[in-house]
């Protein structure tokens, strides 16, 4: 293995897993909401967020459609 290595040489390429990179974004949740998905990635040991992104990452690979019925 060299002590140096010289990059000046290498050229550059664009990052493949760029579209793979996850988007910050602000989202209102309700607060039992946050607690079940927090209790869930306690269990598991897995942050919170990344329970509610791969959650929704099965909702969207099932073509999942929202059911809602209002109560009157």
């Amino acid at each position: 293995m060299k002590r140096e290595y010289d990059f000046s040489k290498m050229k550059s390429r664009k990052n493949p897993y760029v579209s793979k990179l996850k988007k910050p974004v602000t989202i209102r949740l309700s607060e039992d909401v946050i607690a079940y998905f927090k209790e869930m990635a306690e269990a598991s040991g897995m942050p919170y967020q990344s329970l509610i992104n791969l959650y929704l990452r099965d909702c969207v690979q099932g073509r999942r459609k929202v059911d809602i019925q209002w109560q009157l």
